[in-house]
């Protein structure tokens, strides 16, 4: 997870205005720099000294991130992050077919500069959409329970989420229900980071994470129709979630959606949070009585032995 600030937010599109909240595209680069066979020089490659002249190639605009993804023996690949998708455009004119020259290197270096593609749905993602599509076309209407319907969500920062005007950082299911309800009517929504025994099950770490100051969550969102799962899944694919505070200023933030394959809201799975609740809970009660008797036996022994 990364959290930038938004100096251009002309192509953020609204998701919720009472939680002012928006989607704003991923905007990618691709950036493979070739590397000749033969250098002609002892000196080796840096990975950094490469990133530098690509930074300047592209002055006075700039990456909001670079790094590098992949490195082999012919060729080092970077994925560079921009502000918007029009300035990617700009920055792949300004880089691809272009040459390196690097001091005590014979040979210079080609740059290859492509759009990166959003993330893709998963195959299951995709034939999950694809046999909804089918099913409604036939109009198989006694199907429907059959049809995913649930989305999963990583990665959405607590604060975003919890009752505006508040001092808390705990999210809320009425607000992620206001929020991703813009794509139609929801059947259920789930927190499992609000469940303090389903914390404990997990190890108590998994279902939040903290990245720059902002608490993290996960969340599972059951639609009652298969086409408003479609379209939340293709509209927030390839997207960042982004904030605008009320001085104007925009954080985003990535986070990670896809088709929910655990069947999270079925009776069956909903049986087993249930089951291993009321066995953490049992074993609460049984903690605190342990505790009581020890209490007991505490204030017994002060009391036959007050000098002690």
């Amino acid at each position: 997870m990364t959290v930038t600030l938004v100096c251009d937010p002309s192509e953020a599109m609204e998701l919720c205005a009472s939680q002012q909240l928006y989607l704003k595209p991923v905007a990618k680069l691709t950036i493979s720099v070739v590397l000749p066979e033969h250098t002609g020089s002892t000196r080796a490659f840096s990975k950094w000294e490469v990133m530098d002249k690509l930074k300047n190639m592209i002055c006075p605009d700039q990456f909001t991130s670079v790094k590098v993804s992949k490195s082999t023996k012919g060729f080092i690949r970077f994925e560079g992050e921009a502000e918007t998708k029009r300035l990617v455009c700009s920055l792949k004119e300004k880089l691809h077919g272009k040459m390196i020259k690097l001091n005590g290197f014979k040979d210079d270096l080609q740059v290859v500069a492509t759009e990166a593609s959003p993330d893709l749905p998963t195959p299951q993602e995709s034939e999950a959409i694809m046999n909804d599509r089918e099913l409604m076309e036939e109009d198989l209407a006694e199907q429907s329970s059959d049809v995913p319907n649930c989305i999963h969500l990583e990665g959405l920062p607590c604060k975003w989420f919890a009752l505006r005007g508040s001092d808390s950082e705990t999210p809320s299911e009425d607000i992620l229900r206001a929020v991703f309800e813009s794509f139609g009517k929801i059947k259920n929504v789930d927190i499992p980071m609000l469940d303090p025994y389903r914390k404990e099950v997990v190890g108590g770490n998994m279902n939040h994470f903290i990245f720059r100051g902002l608490r993290t969550f996960d969340a599972y969102v059951q639609y009652q129709e298969s086409t408003a799962f479609a379209k939340a899944m293709e509209t927030l694919k390839g997207m960042k979630l982004m904030f605008k505070g009320d001085d104007g200023k925009a954080l985003a933030c990535n986070i990670k959606v896809s088709a929910d394959t655990t069947n999270h809201f079925s009776e069956s799975s909903i049986n087993q949070r249930n089951l291993e609740r009321l066995t953490l809970q049992g074993l609460e009660r049984e903690r605190r009585r342990e505790e009581n008797r020890g209490k007991r036996g505490t204030e017994r022994i002060l009391c036959c032995h007050p000098g002690k």
